[in-house]
């Protein structure tokens, strides 16, 4: 009878849990899923990591090659970003050329990559004007669950801290972690919203914090307003989830090294 009455009314079906404050997978509406990390996944990529945010799946591995600087940023090197997110990780997504959502991610992270300044591109120039270090950062979705940008942004974080060259200076201080929301009905908000619950929601936010608690990014692509109260709201959640998620990279991190 459920099964029949979340297939027939998907919306009422989520709204009768969500009115006893709780979610049809078991959590509460600010209680985030599981994540998972795990680095230095791909042996033929400089750096690499794979992320498992409840069922939602993303593998980073940058690539780093030599190049001339742009004309405009002589004394930089760069960084291109790269959303992929193929049919093999969802019914939703079909072959051929990046679709809109692919797009649209790929330059959100690149937007996060210059706001928050994750890595200093003046640490990538070997020699200005003439040579630096371009880093390809392709994040591929193995499984779509929903919140994949989250999933994507640890992903990149922790590829970028397995990346071995001494000429590539990671900036610590600054490392960024997204945290996204959706809100039901107008004024319910949830945490790290399934793929289900991304569906039936009325609108979508995503806030970029740093390690200094510094406000990186507020991302809001259209639906219902949001009101002041419910933004610092998110702010918060975000923040404190960014101390969480770097607690686990740099244990990560600290456990790879510690085995070499």
């Amino acid at each position: 009878m459920a099964a029949g009455f979340k297939i027939a009314e998907p919306l009422e079906y989520h709204r009768s849990f969500l009115k006893e404050n709780c979610r049809p997978d078991g959590r509460e509406l600010s209680e985030f899923r599981t994540t998972t990390l795990n680095i230095g996944s791909i042996s033929t990529a400089d750096g690499s990591a794979l992320v498992k945010v409840g069922n939602t799946t993303v593998m980073c591995g940058i690539k780093v090659e030599l190049t001339n600087p742009l004309v405009e940023a002589p004394g930089k090197g760069f960084i291109v970003p790269n959303v992929d997110l193929p049919p093999l990780c969802s019914s939703r997504f079909r072959p051929g050329p990046p679709g809109e959502q692919a797009q649209a991610a790929s330059q959100f992270i690149a937007d996060v990559i210059e706001s928050s300044e994750v890595i200093q591109t003046e640490d990538l120039c070997i020699e200005r004007g003439k040579l630096c270090w371009v880093l390809y950062c392709d994040m591929m979705c193995v499984d779509y669950d929903g919140n994949v940008l989250d999933a994507c942004i640890i992903a990149l974080l922790a590829a970028l801290k397995n990346t071995k060259l001494p000429e590539v200076t990671i900036n610590k201080d600054t490392g960024s972690t997204r945290t996204s929301f959706c809100v039901f009905d107008d004024s319910i908000l949830i945490v790290d919203p399934t793929a289900e619950e991304e569906g039936l929601s009325t609108s979508h936010l995503t806030v970029v914090t740093d390690e200094k608690e510094r406000l990186c990014v507020v991302h809001k692509p259209g639906g219902t307003p949001l009101s002041a109260e419910k933004l610092q709201e998110c702010i918060g959640r975000a923040t404190a989830r960014q101390r969480e998620i770097q607690k686990l990279v740099d244990k990560v991190v600290h456990s790879v090294k510690t085995a070499q």
